[in-house]
């Protein structure tokens, strides 16, 4: 994880939501980077999915997520480990999620939720592979983990 620009004044603020060569995604290749958003309405779970090649750098840049990360990869130390981080307006960090990481994500709070992310290869749907938000081997508790 890592913090983004954000200037706010009494205007509003604005947001440098990812500079293409440096942070997080600094390795992705401009030629096959691809920036996609979506809205997502209070309480809704989006979970679980992941790649087998494309790596993700996720900025909430409005609302706040419950963001799950569960390590698949064969081999790795951290291999089925979850993660859980709360991420948004009031914790404004960019996420990097490399291939084999299942994430997902559920709307925390009243209001809706804007992601905004980067991928370092355009959309393939043979890249990706689903998951149930409640799959038993998961076995992941979607209410508020008062971290």
């Amino acid at each position: 994880m890592q913090p983004f620009p954000l200037f706010p004044d009494d205007r509003g603020y604005f947001l440098e939501v990812q500079r293409i060569g440096s942070g997080l995604a600094a390795a992705f290749p401009p030629e096959t980077t691809q920036v996609s958003a979506a809205v997502s309405y209070p309480g809704t779970v989006k979970a679980f999915h992941f790649h087998l090649f494309q790596h993700d750098c996720w900025t909430t840049v409005k609302g706040l997520l419950q963001v799950v990360l569960v390590d698949l990869r064969l081999g790795s130390p951290t291999h089925g480990v979850r993660n859980t981080m709360y991420v948004g307006g009031l914790r404004p960090w960019q996420v990097l999620i490399p291939p084999g990481v299942a994430h997902g994500y559920k709307v925390i709070g009243r209001d809706e939720a804007l992601l905004v992310y980067l991928t370092d290869r355009f959309y393939n749907p043979k890249d990706e592979g689903r998951i149930p938000h409640n799959d038993s081997g998961i076995n992941y508790d979607w209410e508020t983990q008062h971290k």
